[in-house]
């Protein structure tokens, strides 16, 4: 039985600032201590912590993009499950685990994907312009892991290859050289994947998805890669309606689980490079909201049409609000959500030749 530890009593949306991770983390009331393993470029702390006695050793990090919330907080979980739960203490035997939470405080504080510099820490695992790059380096090479695990967030757009379910879980197995060799190293994180993935309960609601493998040896997955590191990258998307992502944060939790369990048990042997191949690639084709029968005006003039509208994340008072924004109109986009405006609007057609601001405004009222 896996254990599932729900913790919203200490928050309820998506932003997840380093003051509230640090009441999440001691609201577990679990004996373990963070580490402060360096700084941010703005000075905030960067934590850290071991736990396990195996001699499988894993090096796990998020929040190297700072609006990527949903896998901390699956860590969290997991970190309840391996310290209360039978399962978890035997597993606890066979791994070391090494979790750096929130890579990235500054992103995490002010809800951005970059750091203080406005710098994405996985364009610069080559040139390590930045303090955090640089921590989370000195960390690879002195702990020297066996597999790393690279911990990321994705938007609602992606789907589970060319269907209309929303790819809720994405994962890669990152090249290692521009040909996309399958080198040793990315050989085994396609094995962990498709490992992973199997014991995973899908629905018609819900896909996982295949993220795309270009390469580029700034990114740290593709950088440890070709350093000859099993990498792999988990993707927390969209589960329908859950723009909280607590249904995302739970089927994470269950992946990292599954995926350390394989390490140990070394049951990943069983598969193959086309198990992992036989996970739809992600296409983006999805888009929160169509609207329909709506009138617009255009240079044809008026018209009654479909259009597509995206949310926006902003952080207002602390808490994430999502404005919808104008997208435009493709014939291969779905909605996630299908609206029906007929008769709506049409006395105040909405202009699409306007700002964006205008459309927006439009849109709000609508919606």
């Amino acid at each position: 039985m896996v254990y599932f530890c729900n913790m919203k009593h200490v928050y309820n949306n998506r932003y997840f600032p380093p003051e509230t991770f640090l009441e999440a983390f001691h609201a577990l009331n679990l004996d373990l201590a963070l580490e402060t393993i360096g700084r941010s470029e703005e000075g905030r702390p960067v934590y850290a912590l071991s736990i396990g006695s195996g001699e499988v050793k894993v090096l796990a990090w998020s929040q190297m993009h700072g609006n990527e919330t949903t896998t901390t907080k699956a860590l969290l979980d997991l970190l309840t499950f391996l310290e209360t739960s039978p399962e978890g203490m035997r597993l606890k035997a066979g791994i070391g685990l090494r979790i750096i939470f929130q890579l990235n405080p500054d992103g995490a504080q002010l809800y951005t994907r970059v750091n203080a510099n406005n710098e994405d820490l996985n364009r610069d695992a080559v040139n390590r312009t930045q303090r955090e790059t640089q921590l989370l380096m000195r960390e690879y090479s002195s702990y020297s892991p066996d597999y790393c695990l690279n911990l990321h967030g994705q938007r609602t757009i992606f789907a589970a290859g060319s269907t209309a379910k929303p790819a809720t879980l994405s994962f890669l197995a990152p090249s290692a050289d521009e040909e996309r060799s399958i080198t040793p190293a990315r050989k085994l994180a396609m094995q962990l994947i498709a490992a992973l993935v199997k014991p995973l309960a899908l629905s018609d609601e819900w896909g996982i998805g295949r993220y795309a493998d270009g390469f580029n040896i700034n990114c740290v997955g593709d950088y440890f890669t070709a350093e000859g590191t099993p990498t792999l990258l988990f993707e927390a998307g969209h589960y329908p309606n859950d723009y909280n992502r607590d249904k995302t944060r739970k089927y994470i939790y269950l992946s990292l689980v599954n995926v350390l369990q394989s390490m140990v048990s070394k049951s990943y042997t069983s598969y193959s490079i086309e198990d992992y191949l036989a996970i739809p690639e992600n296409v983006s084709h999805l888009r929160d909201i169509e609207c329909k029968n709506v009138m617009i005006v255009n240079n044809a003039g008026l018209t009654k049409s479909s259009f597509f509208v995206q949310y926006k994340e902003e952080l207002l008072n602390g808490e994430i609000i999502f404005v919808p924004e104008y997208a435009g109109n493709q014939e291969d986009w779905i909605g996630l959500t299908v609206i029906d405006l007929m008769q709506k609007n049409d006395k105040n057609p909405i202009n699409i030749n306007e700002s964006s601001v205008k459309i927006s405004e439009s849109l709000n009222s609508l919606l």
